[in-house]
């Protein structure tokens, strides 16, 4: 058995913590087992199914650049302790940079960069992101992302092109398909019946911009009193967008779900979904909602290949939010056939159940590689 070391946030119900339980989920693992290296200490809601599993989460001394030597230390001695740990695998983004370069120095020969994101944020801690983004290409020997654009942004075109991998958000299909029982259940328990419901999964962060959502859904309300906006989620911005909700006379037809364990039943509840999101690699969600059938709205900062359903398109941040709001509208009389969403996502090449054995395969022969490497 071999192990395999992902460096994240934490385990946190999140995109990419949910992408990599999906892909857990379905290893072999008397052959591929999965570790976590958390470079936040607060625990996951993941952490104890990981444990199950027989993984095990590692927490690192952190992102800090005060750290690094002592990260460096610490990624020694963990690989040192741990010799069936053949390959690290890294979902921080340019601070990927932390844990790829540590194993370096550490001697480990396997060391891939995951992209996620097609930008990254200004804010306090950009400078150092920037520079970690440029040393990520040599601390790593190979180059993935969810998509095309995320890993053009991560190691340039050039470099890509040349040897660049993506590997699918691929999810548990039958859980998401288009359940009119499921649907009929989660509007009645919620009181939904007789409204048209706009759904939004995502973190409240900036990146995920709820506060242009809002003013959208405004324009959706003021035309159709009938609508209701349901997020699913928690964050830091979660009290200034219910603050801006309550401001917009909002209050009473926006649902703050929280954190959500079926979440695929809520896609099942609603009637389309809308993420006008500032970036975006390749989003889960986004395949998700497909996958349960929903006409789909992303803001045209959310890559193209995230276009898998007919009703999927996206929508300029520039557009003004009453264009936002007639075409979201529109939905509500097209002709849509929810139940064919799954089959057109697993088409796409988003089943879990053969891009996990695919990935268990590329595992396998590059701990061959690890192998020839140390010979």
């Amino acid at each position: 058995m071999i192990r395999v070391l992902h460096s994240v946030s934490n385990m946190a119900r999140a995109g990419i913590e949910t992408f990599l339980m999906n892909y857990y989920r379905e290893m072999d693992r008397e052959q591929i087992q999965f570790d976590f290296l958390a470079n936040k200490p607060t625990p996951g809601e993941y952490d104890e199914e990981v444990r199950a599993m027989g993984g095990r989460v590692f927490i690192s001394p952190g992102l800090n650049p005060l750290h690094f030597p002592q990260y460096k230390r610490f990624m020694a001695d963990l690989l040192r302790s741990n010799p069936d740990i053949k390959i690290v695998h890294s979902h921080n983004g340019a601070m990927g940079y932390y844990a790829l370069q540590s194993a370096k120095d550490a001697g480990l020969p396997i060391r891939i960069a995951h992209a996620h994101n097609t930008k990254i944020l200004r804010d306090s801690k950009y400078p150092l992101k920037a520079v970690c983004k440029q040393l990520l290409r040599g601390a790593a020997t190979d180059y993935w992302g969810c998509g095309r654009d995320a890993g053009i942004f991560y190691y340039g075109e050039k470099r890509w092109k040349a040897s660049g991998f993506i590997l699918h958000n691929a999810i548990d299909l039958p859980r998401f398909r288009f359940q009119p029982d499921v649907r009929h259940r989660i509007r009645q328990l919620h009181n939904l019946e007789n409204y048209f419901v706009i759904g939004h999964v995502g973190r409240f962060n900036q990146q995920k911009n709820h506060t242009r959502l809002l003013d959208i859904f405004a324009a959706v309300a003021k035309a159709d009193p009938e609508a209701r906006l349901a997020l699913i989620g928690v964050g830091e911005l979660e009290q200034s967008t219910r603050e801006k909700a309550k401001a917009l006379g909002l209050q009473d037809k926006v649902l703050f779900l929280g954190q959500m364990a079926n979440v695929n039943e809520w896609y099942q509840a609603m009637d389309c979904f809308v993420l006008p999101s500032l970036f975006e690699g390749l989003p889960v969600v986004g395949i998700e909602a497909q996958a349960a059938g929903l006409p789909c709205f992303f803001s045209d900062q959310v890559t193209d290949e995230v276009l898998l359903l007919p009703e999927a398109c996206r929508v300029s941040l520039q557009a003004s939010d009453e264009e936002w709001a007639r075409r979201i509208l529109a939905a509500k009389q097209a002709d849509n056939i929810r139940e064919q969403g799954e089959d057109i996502v697993r088409q796409a090449g988003y089943d879990i159940y053969a891009e996990g054995q695919k990935l268990q395969e590329i595992y396998l022969k590059m701990a061959a590689r690890t192998a020839n490497a140390r010979k």
